[in-house]
């Protein structure tokens, strides 16, 4: 019977894929992996471009560092170097799946160590329109994902959080590309079922053997401004030690940054 239905298959032209399509949660999942877990770990320069809705705009340049840890726990060190304003200031994240994340913002001009609190991860990060949560990724099971279509190219899935309180989000819309699994678009839309938030992925290209997302734009639909980030020497697998990761270089930037 088996031998039947595979000459039919190949008779007909179907495709074998479409007998084995991934469900939501593995598509999910495969996306947060292709996202955030490319080698063991990695580094980037990145150019950020904030527009008002004027059209004004202003540049922070940053180096930020990403180590897996144990598991699918992580830890990310981001380090500003320009403009003057955000010059020498630090972000450390320790990602722990499962658990509420751990985050510190070193702000030089203060001589402050600022935690940041889990609840204010979902709000804007040092004056983008990216968020604290876009640069470690959110969890995969803090969300109910359905996929709504399939399209020769892209996944396309509704997400639904599981504790409504905890986000500023009814739900969210995300397109994945069926080839490489990186997240292309996603759309948010407030509980009157308005979009009002959008992160996009505007450029991909492979390297070192990953396909990486090297320019992503952030949007905020009704304010009407958005973010540009253009990433930079973006290498895998550099041998980066986990004693970079830690508050003591908060205050003083590792050279794998400068």
């Amino acid at each position: 019977m088996k031998r039947l239905l595979l000459i039919l298959i190949l008779l007909l032209g179907l495709p074998l894929s479409g007998l084995a399509a991934p469900s939501a949660d593995e598509i999910v999942a495969r996306a947060n992996r292709a996202a955030y877990y490319a080698g063991k770990d990695g580094r980037a320069d990145i150019s950020m471009t904030i527009t008002a809705p004027n059209g004004q705009s202003r540049n922070r340049q940053f180096s930020m560092l990403r180590l897996t840890d144990q598991g699918e726990d992580q830890k990310f060190y981001v380090y500003f170097k320009a403009p003057a304003d955000v010059r020498k200031m630090a972000f450390l994240v320790w990602k722990n799946v499962g658990k509420d994340d751990d985050r510190w913002l070193w702000l030089p001009a203060l001589n402050l160590k600022k935690r940041i609190a889990p609840g204010d991860k979902r709000t804007s990060f040092v004056g983008s329109d990216f968020f604290y949560e876009d640069i470690s990724g959110r969890g995969v099971d803090e969300d109910n994902h359905q996929l709504l279509e399939e399209t020769d190219s892209a996944y396309i899935l509704r997400s639904e959080p599981k504790d409504p309180d905890s986000v500023e989000f009814a739900w969210y819309q995300v397109w994945i590309d069926k080839q490489n699994y990186l997240p292309l678009k996603a759309v948010y839309y407030d509980r009157q079922g308005q979009a009002y938030r959008q992160v996009e992925a505007l450029q991909v290209e492979m390297i070192d053997g990953h396909p990486t997302v090297v320019e992503a734009k952030a949007s905020d639909l009704r304010a009407g401004t958005s973010t540009i980030n253009r990433f930079s020497n973006v290498k895998y697998d550099t041998g980066l030690s986990k004693r970079i990761f830690t508050e003591r270089f908060l205050r003083r930037p590792p050279r794998e940054v400068k």
